[in-house]
Protein backbone atom coordinates (compact mmCIF):
# COMPACT_ATOMS: atom_id res chain seq x y z
CA UNK A 1 0.00 0.00 0.00
CA UNK A 2 2.72 2.63 0.69
CA UNK A 3 4.42 1.35 -2.39
CA UNK A 4 1.53 2.25 -4.29
CA UNK A 5 0.99 5.88 -2.64
CA UNK A 6 4.88 6.54 -3.54
CA UNK A 7 4.10 5.60 -6.99
CA UNK A 8 1.30 7.78 -7.08
CA UNK A 9 2.79 10.85 -5.80
CA UNK A 10 5.87 10.67 -7.83
CA UNK A 11 3.67 10.24 -11.30
CA UNK A 12 3.46 13.50 -12.55
CA UNK A 13 0.14 15.24 -12.89
CA UNK A 14 -1.43 16.15 -16.17
CA UNK A 15 -2.38 20.00 -15.85
CA UNK A 16 -5.43 21.09 -17.86
CA UNK A 17 -3.59 24.02 -19.18
CA UNK A 18 -0.85 21.80 -21.17
CA UNK A 19 -3.73 19.61 -22.93
CA UNK A 20 -3.96 20.43 -26.72
CA UNK A 21 -7.69 21.61 -26.17
CA UNK A 22 -6.57 24.36 -23.85
CA UNK A 23 -3.94 25.54 -26.16
CA UNK A 24 -6.23 26.11 -28.59
CA UNK A 25 -8.50 27.73 -26.25
CA UNK A 26 -5.91 30.13 -25.37
CA UNK A 27 -5.09 30.49 -29.28
CA UNK A 28 -8.57 31.56 -29.95
CA UNK A 29 -8.93 33.54 -26.83
CA UNK A 30 -5.99 35.79 -27.39
CA UNK A 31 -7.33 36.53 -31.58
CA UNK A 32 -10.33 37.29 -30.21
CA UNK A 33 -9.07 39.89 -27.62
CA UNK A 34 -6.88 41.24 -30.00
CA UNK A 35 -9.17 41.69 -32.43
CA UNK A 36 -11.43 43.55 -29.87
CA UNK A 37 -8.55 45.72 -29.05
CA UNK A 38 -7.96 46.39 -32.49
CA UNK A 39 -11.83 47.37 -33.59
CA UNK A 40 -11.20 49.83 -30.58
CA UNK A 41 -7.92 51.38 -30.81
CA UNK A 42 -7.55 51.79 -34.71
CA UNK A 43 -10.37 54.20 -35.00
CA UNK A 44 -8.76 56.02 -32.21
CA UNK A 45 -5.34 55.89 -33.92
CA UNK A 46 -7.41 57.00 -37.22
CA UNK A 47 -8.75 60.27 -35.65
CA UNK A 48 -5.45 60.89 -34.01
CA UNK A 49 -3.45 61.10 -37.38
CA UNK A 50 -5.95 62.48 -39.06
CA UNK A 51 -6.05 65.53 -36.62
CA UNK A 52 -2.42 66.40 -38.04
CA UNK A 53 -3.37 65.54 -41.67
CA UNK A 54 -4.30 68.16 -44.51
CA UNK A 55 -6.92 68.44 -45.88
CA UNK A 56 -6.21 67.36 -49.11
CA UNK A 57 -5.09 63.75 -47.54
CA UNK A 58 -8.14 63.43 -45.36
CA UNK A 59 -10.29 63.70 -48.67
CA UNK A 60 -8.33 60.88 -50.89
CA UNK A 61 -7.80 58.55 -48.31
CA UNK A 62 -10.25 56.94 -46.79
CA UNK A 63 -8.42 55.14 -44.15
CA UNK A 64 -4.79 55.79 -42.39
CA UNK A 65 -2.78 55.62 -39.82
CA UNK A 66 0.03 57.94 -39.86
CA UNK A 67 -0.47 61.51 -42.24
CA UNK A 68 1.95 61.72 -45.04
CA UNK A 69 2.72 65.17 -44.22
CA UNK A 70 2.11 66.30 -40.32
CA UNK A 71 0.84 69.62 -39.90
CA UNK A 72 -1.02 71.63 -37.28
CA UNK A 73 -3.62 73.85 -39.10
CA UNK A 74 -6.45 72.49 -36.94
CA UNK A 75 -5.31 72.81 -33.50
CA UNK A 76 -3.37 76.42 -34.37
CA UNK A 77 -6.79 77.25 -35.62
CA UNK A 78 -9.07 75.59 -32.45
CA UNK A 79 -6.26 77.05 -29.89
CA UNK A 80 -7.08 80.51 -32.11
CA UNK A 81 -10.41 80.52 -30.79
CA UNK A 82 -11.74 81.51 -27.14
CA UNK A 83 -14.87 79.22 -28.11
CA UNK A 84 -12.82 75.99 -27.21
CA UNK A 85 -11.01 77.12 -24.20
CA UNK A 86 -14.59 78.81 -23.14
CA UNK A 87 -16.14 75.24 -23.17
CA UNK A 88 -13.20 73.48 -21.52
CA UNK A 89 -13.16 75.43 -18.78
CA UNK A 90 -16.73 74.94 -18.45
CA UNK A 91 -16.79 71.07 -19.15
CA UNK A 92 -13.59 70.90 -16.53
CA UNK A 93 -15.86 72.96 -13.78
CA UNK A 94 -18.73 71.45 -14.20
CA UNK A 95 -16.73 67.84 -14.23
CA UNK A 96 -15.71 68.50 -11.05
CA UNK A 97 -18.94 70.24 -9.42
CA UNK A 98 -20.90 67.38 -10.27
CA UNK A 99 -18.48 64.70 -9.42
CA UNK A 100 -18.13 66.04 -5.92
CA UNK A 101 -21.83 66.63 -5.49
CA UNK A 102 -22.77 63.25 -6.84
CA UNK A 103 -20.58 61.64 -5.05
CA UNK A 104 -21.54 62.89 -2.22
CA UNK A 105 -25.17 62.49 -2.39
CA UNK A 106 -24.38 58.46 -3.57
CA UNK A 107 -22.72 57.99 -0.26
CA UNK A 108 -24.51 60.15 2.32
CA UNK A 109 -28.06 58.43 0.85
CA UNK A 110 -25.97 54.65 0.60
CA UNK A 111 -24.52 54.78 4.08
CA UNK A 112 -28.25 55.05 5.95
CA UNK A 113 -29.72 52.56 3.53
CA UNK A 114 -27.17 49.77 4.56
CA UNK A 115 -28.41 49.87 8.01
CA UNK A 116 -31.20 47.02 8.61
CA UNK A 117 -32.60 48.88 11.67
CA UNK A 118 -33.44 52.33 9.32
CA UNK A 119 -37.48 52.56 9.83
CA UNK A 120 -38.78 52.64 6.04
CA UNK A 121 -35.63 51.26 4.27
CA UNK A 122 -37.20 48.69 2.09
CA UNK A 123 -39.37 51.25 1.00
CA UNK A 124 -36.87 53.29 -0.08
CA UNK A 125 -34.58 50.84 -1.29
CA UNK A 126 -37.51 49.54 -3.61
CA UNK A 127 -38.31 52.74 -4.58
CA UNK A 128 -34.56 52.84 -5.93
CA UNK A 129 -35.28 49.79 -7.93
CA UNK A 130 -38.02 50.99 -9.62
CA UNK A 131 -36.50 53.55 -11.32
CA UNK A 132 -33.64 50.90 -12.14
CA UNK A 133 -36.96 49.85 -14.41
CA UNK A 134 -38.77 52.92 -15.22
CA UNK A 135 -37.84 56.41 -15.76
CA UNK A 136 -39.62 59.64 -16.31
CA UNK A 137 -38.36 60.27 -20.01
CA UNK A 138 -36.63 62.71 -21.27
CA UNK A 139 -40.18 65.70 -21.58
CA UNK A 140 -41.18 64.91 -17.98
CA UNK A 141 -37.23 65.57 -16.54
CA UNK A 142 -37.35 69.11 -19.15
CA UNK A 143 -40.53 70.02 -17.20
CA UNK A 144 -39.11 69.59 -14.03
CA UNK A 145 -35.79 71.22 -14.85
CA UNK A 146 -37.55 74.16 -16.19
CA UNK A 147 -40.15 74.56 -12.85
CA UNK A 148 -37.23 74.47 -10.70
CA UNK A 149 -35.82 77.40 -12.90
CA UNK A 150 -32.89 75.52 -14.14
CA UNK A 151 -32.62 76.39 -17.41
CA UNK A 152 -29.15 77.62 -18.74
CA UNK A 153 -28.20 76.76 -15.66
CA UNK A 154 -24.60 74.63 -15.06
CA UNK A 155 -27.07 72.86 -12.01
CA UNK A 156 -28.90 70.80 -15.02
CA UNK A 157 -26.07 69.59 -16.08
CA UNK A 158 -25.70 68.05 -12.49
CA UNK A 159 -28.84 67.62 -10.44
CA UNK A 160 -30.51 65.67 -12.87
CA UNK A 161 -27.91 62.95 -13.09
CA UNK A 162 -27.22 63.35 -9.10
CA UNK A 163 -27.33 59.77 -8.04
CA UNK A 164 -27.24 56.73 -10.16
CA UNK A 165 -29.28 53.87 -8.88
CA UNK A 166 -27.08 51.47 -9.78
CA UNK A 167 -24.07 52.64 -8.28
CA UNK A 168 -26.07 53.49 -4.88
CA UNK A 169 -26.88 49.98 -4.40
CA UNK A 170 -22.92 48.55 -4.95
CA UNK A 171 -22.03 51.53 -2.88
CA UNK A 172 -24.74 50.24 0.12
CA UNK A 173 -23.22 46.81 -0.42
CA UNK A 174 -20.22 47.82 0.40
CA UNK A 175 -20.73 49.57 3.35
CA UNK A 176 -22.90 46.57 4.44
CA UNK A 177 -19.81 44.59 4.40
CA UNK A 178 -18.01 47.09 6.93
CA UNK A 179 -17.27 45.23 10.31
CA UNK A 180 -19.40 46.66 12.88
CA UNK A 181 -17.55 46.60 15.41
CA UNK A 182 -15.42 49.03 14.31
CA UNK A 183 -18.55 51.29 14.30
CA UNK A 184 -19.42 50.43 17.94
CA UNK A 185 -15.81 50.58 19.17
CA UNK A 186 -16.40 54.71 17.40
CA UNK A 187 -19.61 55.12 18.87
CA UNK A 188 -17.91 54.06 22.58
CA UNK A 189 -15.27 56.71 22.11
CA UNK A 190 -18.12 59.71 21.64
CA UNK A 191 -18.67 59.87 18.33
CA UNK A 192 -21.82 60.18 16.74
CA UNK A 193 -23.23 59.22 13.65
CA UNK A 194 -22.01 61.50 11.60
CA UNK A 195 -18.29 61.20 13.57
CA UNK A 196 -18.54 57.58 12.77
CA UNK A 197 -19.09 57.96 8.62
CA UNK A 198 -16.45 60.62 8.37
CA UNK A 199 -13.59 59.35 10.43
CA UNK A 200 -14.48 55.72 10.03
CA UNK A 201 -16.59 55.10 6.99
CA UNK A 202 -14.81 56.99 4.53
CA UNK A 203 -11.41 56.12 5.23
CA UNK A 204 -11.96 53.24 4.67
CA UNK A 205 -14.29 53.83 1.34
CA UNK A 206 -11.28 55.29 -0.77
CA UNK A 207 -11.27 52.09 -3.52
CA UNK A 208 -15.24 52.79 -3.82
CA UNK A 209 -15.12 56.57 -3.69
CA UNK A 210 -12.44 56.44 -6.41
CA UNK A 211 -14.22 53.60 -8.32
CA UNK A 212 -17.94 55.82 -8.44
CA UNK A 213 -16.23 58.94 -8.45
CA UNK A 214 -14.52 57.99 -12.05
CA UNK A 215 -17.75 56.67 -13.51
CA UNK A 216 -19.98 59.99 -12.32
CA UNK A 217 -17.21 62.46 -13.93
CA UNK A 218 -16.71 60.11 -17.36
CA UNK A 219 -20.66 60.43 -17.22
CA UNK A 220 -20.70 64.08 -16.64
CA UNK A 221 -17.63 64.83 -19.33
CA UNK A 222 -19.07 62.90 -22.09
CA UNK A 223 -22.47 64.63 -21.65
CA UNK A 224 -23.92 66.20 -24.66
CA UNK A 225 -27.83 65.70 -24.26
CA UNK A 226 -28.40 67.23 -21.24
CA UNK A 227 -26.36 71.32 -22.49
CA UNK A 228 -28.84 70.39 -25.95
CA UNK A 229 -31.89 70.48 -23.83
CA UNK A 230 -31.26 72.50 -21.02
CA UNK A 231 -28.40 74.92 -22.49
CA UNK A 232 -29.52 77.59 -25.15
CA UNK A 233 -26.32 80.32 -24.14
CA UNK A 234 -23.48 79.45 -26.49
CA UNK A 235 -21.28 80.39 -24.49
CA UNK A 236 -22.34 78.01 -21.76
CA UNK A 237 -21.50 74.90 -24.19
CA UNK A 238 -19.80 72.22 -22.59
CA UNK A 239 -16.93 70.68 -24.78
CA UNK A 240 -18.93 67.87 -25.62
CA UNK A 241 -21.43 69.87 -27.19
CA UNK A 242 -18.90 71.97 -29.10
CA UNK A 243 -17.61 68.67 -30.43
CA UNK A 244 -21.79 67.77 -31.71
CA UNK A 245 -22.03 71.23 -32.99
CA UNK A 246 -18.67 70.68 -35.08
CA UNK A 247 -19.35 67.33 -36.49
CA UNK A 248 -22.85 67.43 -36.64
CA UNK A 249 -23.88 66.89 -40.48
CA UNK A 250 -24.19 70.43 -42.16
CA UNK A 251 -22.65 72.17 -39.38
CA UNK A 252 -21.95 75.84 -40.29
CA UNK A 253 -18.53 75.22 -38.05
CA UNK A 254 -16.96 78.70 -38.72
CA UNK A 255 -19.67 80.22 -36.75
CA UNK A 256 -19.57 77.93 -34.32
CA UNK A 257 -16.13 78.79 -33.51
CA UNK A 258 -17.40 82.58 -34.65
CA UNK A 259 -14.03 82.49 -37.25
CA UNK A 260 -16.31 83.85 -40.19
CA UNK A 261 -13.89 84.95 -43.01
CA UNK A 262 -10.88 83.26 -42.42
CA UNK A 263 -8.76 82.50 -44.75
CA UNK A 264 -7.54 79.43 -43.18
CA UNK A 265 -10.46 76.80 -42.39
CA UNK A 266 -9.44 73.11 -42.12
CA UNK A 267 -12.93 71.86 -41.50
CA UNK A 268 -12.50 67.81 -41.60
CA UNK A 269 -9.11 67.95 -39.86
CA UNK A 270 -11.04 70.21 -37.21
CA UNK A 271 -13.49 67.76 -36.61
CA UNK A 272 -10.78 65.25 -35.67
CA UNK A 273 -8.66 67.76 -33.62
CA UNK A 274 -11.95 68.51 -31.71
CA UNK A 275 -12.44 64.74 -30.84
CA UNK A 276 -8.95 64.22 -29.50
CA UNK A 277 -8.92 67.06 -27.38
CA UNK A 278 -12.63 66.41 -25.66
CA UNK A 279 -11.50 62.25 -25.26
CA UNK A 280 -7.42 63.22 -23.97
CA UNK A 281 -7.93 64.81 -20.81
CA UNK A 282 -10.66 62.15 -19.30
CA UNK A 283 -8.28 59.23 -20.62
CA UNK A 284 -5.59 60.70 -18.71
CA UNK A 285 -7.07 60.48 -15.44
CA UNK A 286 -7.37 56.40 -15.65
CA UNK A 287 -3.41 55.65 -15.20
CA UNK A 288 -3.85 57.50 -11.40
CA UNK A 289 -6.94 55.94 -10.56
CA UNK A 290 -5.94 52.64 -12.00
CA UNK A 291 -5.19 50.81 -8.69
CA UNK A 292 -8.09 52.01 -7.18
CA UNK A 293 -10.72 51.10 -9.86
CA UNK A 294 -9.02 47.37 -10.22
CA UNK A 295 -10.01 46.91 -6.54
CA UNK A 296 -13.20 48.92 -6.61
CA UNK A 297 -15.13 47.27 -9.44
CA UNK A 298 -15.55 43.85 -7.38
CA UNK A 299 -17.09 45.88 -4.95
CA UNK A 300 -19.62 43.77 -3.33
CA UNK A 301 -19.41 40.95 -5.13
CA UNK A 302 -17.26 38.77 -3.27
CA UNK A 303 -17.71 38.07 0.31
CA UNK A 304 -15.13 36.29 2.52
Amino acid sequence: MALVKATARRRPSIRHYDSFGSRVFDALNILVLLSLAAITVLPLLYVLAGSFATEAEIDSRPFFLWPERFVTDAYDYMFATDVFFRALLTTIGVTLVGTVVQVALTLTMAYPLAKRHLPGRTLVINLVLFTLVFSGGMIPTYLVVRELGLLDSYWALILPLAINPFYLLIVKAFFQELPEALEEAARIDGCNEFGVFWRIVLPLSKPVIATFALFYAVVIWNDYMSPLLYINDENKWTLQMLVRQLTAPNSDSENVLNQQGSAIFPLQGLKFAVVVLATAPILLVYPFLQKHFAKGVLIGSVKE
